[in-house]
């Protein structure tokens, strides 16, 4: 993944909106989608390519891009597991929270919720894959991205 830092943008006819990535030292810090850009977005950027291939219907689960989790121990569990949730398969929140460590499935279902919904990087940590818990992305593009995928 390319060094610079900024804010790239690029719009998705699929998404009917923006997908916007930021990114510092190499690691991808937060991803959105939204309907307008960031003023200052910039549309070229290698992730932004392979986005629009993925968008295509070109599998790709974005294993090697480094996202920077900045959030509780707790929460960053969580995203870690969900981030391995094969390409074009899904899980549930339950299935989820007994795959992370430490979690109690009966006691913790909330903190799971919140850890998705709390997502800074949807599509990277592909909440998508969660089919039955909201993650941070629109529910209308978790919903193409789960299309993309064949799930």
């Amino acid at each position: 993944m390319s060094q610079d830092a900024g804010i790239y943008a690029r719009e998705s006819a699929l998404l009917d909106r923006y997908v916007q990535v930021a990114v510092a030292q190499g690691r991808v810090i937060s991803v959105s989608f939204p309907t307008e850009p960031e003023p200052d977005a910039r549309p070229e950027h290698a992730l932004l390519d392979r986005i629009v291939a993925y968008l295509g219907g070109e599998p790709d689960g974005f294993d090697d891009v480094q996202v920077a989790l900045t959030l509780p121990t707790d929460r960053r569990a969580v995203l870690e597991t969900v981030q391995t949730v094969p390409y074009g398969t899904t899980a549930t929140a339950d299935q989820v929270a007994q795959m992370t460590p430490g979690y109690d499935p009966e006691e913790d279902d909330t903190g799971v919720r919140e850890a998705l919904a709390a997502n800074p990087a949807p599509l990277f940590v592909p909440t998508h894959r969660v089919r039955d818990a909201a993650g941070s992305e629109p529910a209308g593009v978790a919903k193409r991205l789960r299309a993309v995928e064949g799930s």
